[in-house]
């Protein structure tokens, strides 16, 4: 690994780099906030991909490229004289010896789940910090990690279920309306209820320490491999998958799954 000095002079060269292409480039020259936030997402989410994989050279590749977009708006912000990569970095080291007082305060926390509570009490105290409980949820949010992240925030204040098991008689009642729903054929109820009945899987999941999106996103990977196996076998057998019957395709499944699929 790299010393503090070495560390220190790739960073600088990785601002002098991205100050030239600023002024060399045309590409780079007229990149604006908003033009950078569609790639900026995008990187976002490619960088997920790599970590979902636990593919460390594809890691260390894309954490770059989401650095990039981090050094190229504080850039942008230097030109317009708001704040620069320093100032970035300030903002950010005060919050992290603000919200961790049991490090370099006097404060107390026992294990991860205290520190998380702390946090919420601590957000609500900071000068410009979030009004309310849940204002710090972007928006923005894909659904199943905004519902896990709202259930996080609401826990660290005290609002959750005494007892985890509890949480299954909540799926349970949700299973119920949804199968209500259906037999009475209102769409737009329906969609509700669905959303309750996942909602409250979201729960569950959290409540046993599990990760909602990484666990989906597990079972997507999974049924995309087992999928890709049945396709490519069809076409090895001569047969279009429009044509095979559900048992047919059953078999090949299991094939799949026998395989580590």
């Amino acid at each position: 690994m790299h010393t503090r000095e070495e560390k220190l002079e790739r960073f600088g060269r990785l601002l002098d780099v991205l100050d030239e292409l600023r002024v060399k480039c045309p590409w780079d020259a007229k990149q604006t906030n908003e033009s950078l936030r569609p790639n900026t997402i995008e990187e976002v989410y490619e960088l997920a991909d790599a970590l979902m994989a636990a593919d460390k050279n594809n890691i260390r590749k894309e954490l770059g490229d989401v650095l990039l977009h981090i050094i190229f708006y504080a850039k942008i912000g230097s030109e317009t004289g708001d704040f620069d990569i320093a100032d970035v970095c300030t903002s950010l080291t005060d919050k992290l010896i603000f919200r961790h007082p049991h490090v370099f305060g006097e404060a107390k926390a026992a294990d991860a789940s205290e520190v998380a509570e702390n946090w919420e009490q601590i957000k609500l105290k900071e000068k410009d910090g979030n009004k309310t409980v849940l204002g710090g949820v972007p928006a923005a949010l894909p659904a199943l990690i905004k519902a896990n992240r709202i259930q996080e925030k609401a826990r660290n204040v005290g609002f959750d279920w005494e007892e985890r098991e509890q949480v299954w008689d909540k799926v349970r009642e949700e299973t119920a309306e949804v199968e209500a729903e259906i037999r009475k054929g209102d769409k737009d109820g329906l969609e509700a209820e669905f959303g309750d009945l996942m909602f409250a899987l979201v729960n569950a999941a959290r409540l046993y320490g599990v990760n909602p999106e990484n666990a989906l996103e597990r079972t997507n990977r999974k049924f995309i491999a087992r999928f890709n196996y049945l396709e490519s076998e069809s076409k090895r057998l001569g047969k279009s998958m429009k044509d095979m019957s559900l048992a047919e395709m059953d078999a090949i499944w299991d094939e799949a799954k026998k395989r580590g699929l």
